[in-house]
C-alpha cells in the first residue's frame, strides 16, 4: 500500500467523540501517522513484525501497521470508549487487531516495534516518562512522540534508560478545537518524533 493510500484509509477512521482531558486525548493527524508508518516500513520495522501501539486511542497507528503487513498488532489503552471506536475502525477496514484495556504500566509481553503518542505531561506530570520506560521495555524499536520543547529532557531520559535515538523528525501538529477551554479553532504544536533503539 502506498503512503497516500494509507493516509486516505486513515483519514476515514472515526476519532475521539468526547476526548478526555485527563488523558490528554488528541487525534494524531492522518498525514503524520502515514508518514511515520511509511518511515518505519522502509526501515523494516513493520512488515512481518509483532507491533504494539501503546495508548492506542482510536487505533490509527495499530490499524496503519496492520494495513502495511505487520504479522501481529496489539493496541493497548486504558479508555474503554476509545477502544470501542478502535475496534469498530479495524472491523471497517477488515484488519485483525487485538485490542486490550490496560494502563500502560501494567502492559506485559515483548514485540519487535512499539508506536506511541503519549500524553505530553501537561495535565499529569511524568506521564511521558512512564510511556518511554514501558516502550523500551516492550520493544526492540520504539517510535515515540514528544513535545519539541522537551527535547533535551527526553533525549537525556532515553539515554538514561539505555536507549539510543537513531532518527528524529520534527513536525507541526495542527490540533483541532477539542476541549471547551481551547479558545482558538486550531492550535499549532511542534512535536518531535523519535525512533529509538533498545538495548
Amino acid at each position: 500500500m502506498t503512503k497516500k493510500k494509507l493516509e486516505i484509509a486513515l483519514e476515514g477512521l472515526r476519532g475521539f467523540e468526547d476526548p478526555k482531558i485527563a488523558l490528554e486525548q488528541y487525534a494524531t493527524p492522518a498525514p503524520i501517522v502515514a508518514e511515520i508508518i511509511n518511515l518505519a516500513y522502509l526501515k523494516g520495522d513493520i512488515e512481518g513484525k509483532r507491533v504494539f501501539d501503546l495508548g492506542c486511542g482510536t487505533g490509527k497507528f495499530a490499524i496503519g501497521c496492520a494495513l502495511m503487513g505487520a504479522k501481529e498488532v496489539i493496541g493497548f489503552d486504558k479508555d474503554a470508549d476509545a477502544l470501542k471506536i478502535a475496534k469498530e475502525n479495524s472491523e471497517r477496514l477488515n484488519v485483525d487487531i487485538n485490542w486490550i484495556k490496560s494502563d500502560v504500566k501494567d502492559i506485559k509481553g515483548k514485540c519487535d516495534t512499539v508506536f506511541q503518542n503519549p500524553p505530553f505531561g501537561v495535565h499529569k506530570k511524568g506521564a511521558d516518562k512512564i510511556f518511554l520506560e514501558k516502550g523500551l521495555e516492550s520493544g526492540k524499536v520504539l517510535y515515540s512522540f514528544h513535545n519539541a520543547n522537551t527535547r533535551e529532557f527526553v533525549t537525556s531520559y532515553i539515554n538514561e534508560l539505555g536507549g539510543a535515538v537513531s532518527d528524529l523528525v520534527r513536525v507541526d501538529f495542527l490540533l483541532p478545537h477539542s476541549y471547551g477551554f481551547h479558545r482558538k479553532e486550531k492550535k499549532e504544536t511542534s512535536v518531535d518524533i523519535y525512533r529509538i533503539l533498545g538495548e
